[in-house]
């Protein structure tokens, strides 16, 4: 099984290129087809997307340089909320653009309290390396 810096790595290199072509297609191939608030969500998703790829390359990143985070159990935590809260929040809006259901909106702000817990993680894993 792959160790957590590579697997944040991989998936900030996944998320990060899909992120940058649902912008694209969202500025370039949505425009005219779905209307000016739809096409706000859909830029909303990707935005999120982005910002969160790069969270996790961060914490890739440094989980390689560091021995004491290495071990971090919140840094697993912050991973595993932000990979999964990158799935049902900019996933659900995503959606939310093309098939207009609506429970799909329920789906998104479970998706945002994930994203809000990673960094709340990755705050603990300063907290216990520095008091260690």
């Amino acid at each position: 099984m792959m160790s957590l810096p590579p697997r944040a790595l991989a998936l900030a290199g996944i998320l990060g290129a899909t992120g940058v072509a649902a912008g694209a297609f969202g500025a370039h191939g949505l425009n005219g087809f779905v209307a000016p608030a739809q096409l706000d969500v859909w830029k909303t998703a990707a935005h999120y997307q982005l910002v969160h790829a790069l969270a996790l390359m961060a914490l890739g990143v440094s989980k390689m340089m560091s021995d004491a985070l290495s071990a971090s159990i919140w840094l697993r935590r912050a991973f595993l909320c932000w990979a999964v809260g990158i799935v049902l929040f900019s996933g659900s809006l995503y959606l939310l653009v093309f098939i207009s259901i609506p429970a799909l909106g329920f789906i998104t702000p479970i998706g945002g309290v994930l994203l809000i817990a990673g960094w709340l993680s990755l705050l603990m894993a300063a907290r216990n390396v520095a008091s260690s």
